[in-house]
């Protein structure tokens, strides 16, 4: 338990010390401002894959859960992410967790990434990014980065058209039965992502917090 609360306690350092030096630029993703670790876990309304409306803190319903944000079933990082956590998911849900994943691709969309993914937790629809933004975890597409990914028809052909020129940082936090923020991973590349195993190191870790 030493050895998770100590990894743990690493990275959250680490990705400080990265933000602090990184906040200077105050320009896509490194603008962000993740929330913080002991806050109350946000609230918001995100759409399942039939459109219907829920409020997080229905999701949560008292239970510890592992919250993902991904930019779009069109990112290939995203998808390995995705089907990398199915992997691990038993282990979590042997420790009584529930994986919710987030982003702000369409609810039509959501059911695909569920089967290309074969995945067997929930994916909601973040499209006016208000989850992501209550996260800290939203920032808005350089103007070139914008032009790029609308050539290649990244965003619209993904999203419900909303908020198009805006992304969530890949990010994984874990939230208590009583919802707190207990652990964040938050990497402004893209291409970075929380391997399975830390994940779960994180998560016997943050059975802990509070206690």
């Amino acid at each position: 338990m030493k050895d998770s609360y100590s990894l743990k306690t690493a990275i959250v350092l680490f990705l400080t010390t990265a933000f602090s030096m990184l906040s200077h630029a105050g320009v896509g993703a490194n603008s962000i401002r993740p929330i913080l670790i002991g806050s109350d876990a946000p609230n918001a309304a995100v759409l399942d894959s039939e459109g219907k409306s829920v409020e997080l803190a229905e999701i949560y319903d008292g239970k510890p859960t592992i919250v993902v944000f991904y930019r779009g079933g069109w990112c290939p990082y995203c998808n390995t992410h995705l089907q990398e956590l199915v992997e691990v998911e038993p282990q979590l849900i042997e420790l009584g967790y529930q994986i919710i994943a987030l982003s702000p691709d369409a609810p039509s969309k959501l059911q695909e990434s569920t089967e290309k993914g074969g995945l067997n937790y929930s994916l909601f629809s973040d499209s006016p990014h208000k989850a992501a933004e209550a996260f800290g975890i939203a920032f808005t597409l350089e103007p070139k980065t914008l032009e790029r990914y609308k050539k290649k028809d990244r965003l619209g052909g993904w999203s419900d058209g909303v908020n198009q020129d805006k992304l969530p940082v890949p990010s994984v936090f874990i939230v208590t039965g009583d919802q707190k923020i207990a652990f964040q991973y938050v990497d402004p590349n893209f291409r970075s992502r929380m391997p399975g195993d830390l994940l779960l190191a994180a998560a016997k870790s943050s059975l802990e917090y509070g206690k």
